[in-house]
């Protein structure tokens, strides 16, 4: 029986490694988002034949038969080495997009986790191999992810007192830096664009920091002051997301922000806010929490924005409005051209005109560097200077990022899909000639309008698109509905499980039209907890 304690370890270990996994992808269920994942996810996180344990152990309890709970223990230890090799192969075929990390708080959840089943075995042993002990034991195979859940509430507390110790380090280093100027990003969409567009700007008269990748939590914040920011740093540029309400507020309660950027208001984690006046006003929470004395760059093509500041606002704040489409903004951009190796457009201030290049792709980029232009000048940075600066920008990885892969010319959009960020990708993706392909999982995360905003996405790519590749059958069953409503030839459609297929179908496409250029725009690259592969 000893032999079953082997492999229940590593069957065990196995299965609560991809639990971890799903839980840190789902924020260590902040907002509940790992239990909401795990409701949507059934068929991953429950397989049946490992209740069938839990069962057998059940007949333990109605005989002492010695013979009978040997054969019992055999037959659970062959079930749980078919359950070894099942995750192994699961986890040769899912290729994971974000690496698991192991961190300490991972390896803290691991102490804890196998604390109990330590215990679990020593009373096992203790008491003979009962039935009520393997009855527990079969239930942390059977509801491992349940039983994650369970171990990362008992180190709630644990992880509170760690928190708070790097929280208040922290704030120590930042009191310490009296001459930080710190600016606010946020938005629905584009805020690390943004973001780094800004760090390059400025970086010609001032030290930046910008916060890492899209670290854009209170956790993101302090890790980049902690370990990133450095005492000769002249600016801090912290990138703010919020999943709900006052998430933006506590952040800058931790860092002050003097200066902020409001990229736009759009229909991003709708599942969490429910409407879209609720998302403009966590968005604001950042200019209401701006220093009276600073500035923040708005967007006036924007209504949502107007709106607010006309209605809403409370903070006095100076308000830097930037547009397009309204020549009312302080920075106005026009004459905007590109093609597939970049942009230019003119912008005027102040009744003078400015022409800017970029190797930057898509209109949302022209309001982000004109944002980012607009605060330079606030900050005293010569706009002579940061147009030089400009050029020299190079696209964030896996947003608009234009790549040879193979024979195809892949347009890497596959960061983080949204409605307005789509439309701008597939007009993109239009300007290409050649043979235009798309694909797609879909957009996430947005409430009860995801089916339709999803379909108006599939009418969209029906109109530019000449081949369509969807990722996940289920998911992208709106998308085939509105690529098939705009005329599309259903085909040219192929449904894949897996993106990493794809590049095979493009392979093949691209044999059959050897004379034509092949672009394929890559929008959106679910997490792993969205995967519908190997199961």
């Amino acid at each position: 029986m000893y032999i079953f304690i082997f492999i229940y370890l590593v069957y065990i270990f196995y299965k609560s490694r991809t639990s971890l996994y799903m839980l840190q992808q789902n924020l260590y269920n902040e907002n509940d988002r790992y239990l909401r994942w795990i409701k949507r996810s059934i068929d991953r996180c429950f397989n049946p034949i490992d209740f069938l344990p839990f069962f057998l152990s059940i007949f333990i309890f109605i005989t002492n038969e010695s013979f009978i709970m040997e054969v019992i223990y055999w037959s659970i230890s062959l079930i749980y080495v078919k359950g070894i090799l099942d995750e192994y192969k699961k986890n040769l075929l899912n290729q994971n997009k974000i690496k698991f990390n192991v961190t300490s708080r991972i390896k803290r959840l691991y102490i804890t986790e196998f604390s109990i089943i330590g215990i679990l075995i020593v009373f096992l042993i203790m008491t003979n191999f009962s039935g009520l002990l393997l009855v527990l034991v079969s239930l942390t195979i059977a509801l491992t992810y349940y039983y994650i859940y369970l171990v990362n509430l008992i180190n709630k507390p644990i992880e509170k007192i760690v928190y708070y110790y790097y929280f208040n380090k922290a704030k120590t280093k930042l009191r310490e830096m009296t001459r930080l100027k710190v600016v606010g990003i946020t938005g629905s969409y584009g805020k690390t664009s943004s973001k780094n567009i800004l760090a390059h700007i400025l970086s010609c008269k001032y030290i930046t920091r910008p916060t890492p990748k899209n670290l854009n939590t209170p956790y993101g914040l302090m890790i980049t002051i902690n370990n990133y920011l450095d005492k000769f740093d002249e600016v801090l540029i912290a990138e703010m997301g919020a999943y709900v309400p006052l998430e933006i507020k506590n952040m800058c309660d931790f860092v002050h922000p003097k200066y902020g950027i409001l990229t736009v208001i759009g229909e991003a984690h709708l599942e969490t806010f429910k409407t879209k006046e609720n998302i403009c006003r966590a968005k604001f929470e950042l200019i209401e929490s701006l220093d009276p004395n600073g500035a923040c760059v708005l967007n006036r093509d924007d209504l949502y924005q107007v709106n607010y500041v006309n209605h809403e606002l409370k903070n006095k704040v100076k308000i830097i409005w930037i547009g397009i489409n309204n020549k009312e903004a302080d920075f106005n951009a026009s004459n905007i051209k590109s093609d597939k190796n970049g942009m230019s457009f003119e912008f005027t201030y102040q009744e003078k005109s400015y022409k800017v290049e970029t190797k930057l792709l898509g209109v949302h980029n022209v309001y982000n560097i004109l944002a980012s232009i607009a605060l330079g000048v606030e900050m005293k940075v010569p706009i002579d200077l940061m147009i030089q600066r400009i050029i020299s920008i190079q696209p964030v990885e896996h947003r608009l990022e234009i790549k040879k892969v193979n024979n195809i010319t892949m347009i890497d959009d596959a960061y983080n899909s949204n409605p307005i960020g789509a439309k701008n990708a597939l007009d993109v993706l239009k300007m290409m000639d050649g043979i235009k392909v798309v694909v797609t999982p879909g957009m996430i995360e947005l409430g009860d309008k995801e089916k339709e905003l999803n379909r108006e996405f599939g009418k969209k790519i029906g109109d530019v698109a000449d081949y369509v590749i969807l990722i996940g059958e289920n998911r992208c069953k709106e998308i085939k509905k509105g690529i098939l409503e705009s005329g599309f030839n259903n085909d040219k459609i192929k449904v894949l499980n897996r993106v990493v297929d794809a590049y095979k179908v493009l392979e093949e496409l691209k044999g059959k039209n050897m004379e034509s250029d092949v672009y394929a725009l890559f929008e959106n690259d679910l997490p792993d907890i969205y995967s519908e592969g190997v199961k």
